[in-house]
């Protein structure tokens, strides 16, 4: 399970997200799990915020990949959120995050986690695709960059 279009749907990318620091983000990205997943928001910002105290997730170069484990969930699902003003996310090169891709995964998704935190990882690294995820006009054209990687990795 690496294929990041297995991870991400449509509905769940935002070309535009506003939010003025990492706990509003959290909680946007909460509230908008909780409409995919069914989960309680309030049990996803927790499991953020618990992965967060660990250390950030801002892992430099603008961007950030929240993540956590969360009981209730089937299968490991992700969030992209580009947002409309860089925040301070406490990375390790001090750089504000405006790029951000949220993961979660059930308790018990162990290899599936680090897979899909490797396979994120992989993806916002590269510099080119950095350049096309923060120049893509709609969320359309970011779920098209972010699930072309596979095809292109595949052939």
């Amino acid at each position: 399970m690496n294929e990041l279009s297995e991870i991400l749907s449509i509905d769940c990318v935002d070309a535009a997200l506003s939010a003025g620091n990492k706990k509003v983000l959290f909680q946007q990205l909460g509230s908008a799990m909780a409409r995919k997943t069914g989960l309680a928001a309030k049990d996803i910002v927790a499991a953020l915020n618990e992965r967060e105290r660990l250390g950030s997730t801002g892992f430099g170069g603008g961007i950030a990949i929240p993540h956590g484990k969360i009981e209730g969930l089937e299968h490991v699902t992700g969030y992209f959120a580009r947002l409309t003003a860089p925040i301070d996310f406490q990375a390790v090169d001090g750089v504000r995050v405006d790029l951000v891709f949220l993961l979660l995964s059930p308790l018990d998704a162990g290899a599936d986690h680090l897979k899909a935190l490797a396979s994120v990882s992989r993806l916002l690294r590269d510099r080119q695709m950095k350049a096309k995820l923060r120049g893509a006009r709609s969320k359309d054209a970011i779920f098209a960059l972010i699930a072309g990687v596979e095809a292109l990795d595949a052939a």
